[in-house]
């Protein structure tokens, strides 16, 4: 089977919204997305750094996938809606991996060289996460929705939070995953405007009194 036939097919088992072979090539901007970075990529390698850009910006405008011409991409990577993500330049992914949207594949500023993370095999990686460091991911990870991994997950796990946790591994939960609530999580900001509100009222009933 070709790559396009691999790639298509892996878009129509994984979104329940794709009709038919013909919508999903012409249509999905993470295929065009994938098609163009493959020519980026070639050209990269062959030392055609300018045109290599060209391409990567020019796919970037058109599909609002950003993924460096140095990336490394594995095969049958279905990215779903695909809005907002950045892939840099040192990332590499495996084979039969998902991204939504708003995910970053980047670095943290403080390496050298190999700068982003290296994404295992069957990952999938929810909405508006970031990975950010030179380690690896397992293969079979998941990782939650605006997650933010900043370390080495192990396969067959999943992490989540700010910054990430594991939370199953190997399909057991982790002594973490008792601590984690994502539904009633406590609101930063919510608690200091309470704490500013309770610091005014003090104000106010020490200006009566005097």
């Amino acid at each position: 089977m070709s790559e396009m036939k691999e790639l298509i097919a892996a878009y129509r088992q994984r979104d329940p919204a794709a009709r038919s072979d013909i919508e999903v090539r012409l249509l999905y901007p993470g295929i065009r997305a994938v098609r163009s970075h493959r020519r980026a990529h070639f050209c990269y390698n062959h030392n055609m750094k300018f045109l290599a850009r060209l391409i990567s910006q020019t796919s970037r405008r058109k599909t609002g996938i950003e993924i460096h011409p140095g990336a490394k991409i594995g095969r049958r990577l279905v990215i779903d809606h695909g809005m907002g993500i950045v892939i840099g330049e040192t990332a590499e992914i495996g084979d039969d991996c998902l991204i939504y949207h708003g995910v970053t594949l980047g670095g943290t500023g403080k390496d050298t060289g190999k700068r982003h993370p290296t994404i295992g095999n069957n990952v999938l990686i929810g909405t508006g996460a970031k990975v950010l460091g030179p380690f690896k991911v397992g293969d079979n990870c998941r990782i939650a929705s605006n997650s933010v991994v900043l370390k080495e997950v192990p396969p067959n796990s999943t992490a989540v939070g700010i910054p990430a946790q594991i939370i199953w591994r190997a399909g057991e939960k982790v002594n973490y995953a008792s601590e984690v609530n994502q539904v009633d999580i406590s609101d930063p900001v919510q608690a200091e405007l309470e704490a500013l509100r309770a610091e005014l009222q003090e104000l106010k009933d020490s200006l009566k009194n005097n």
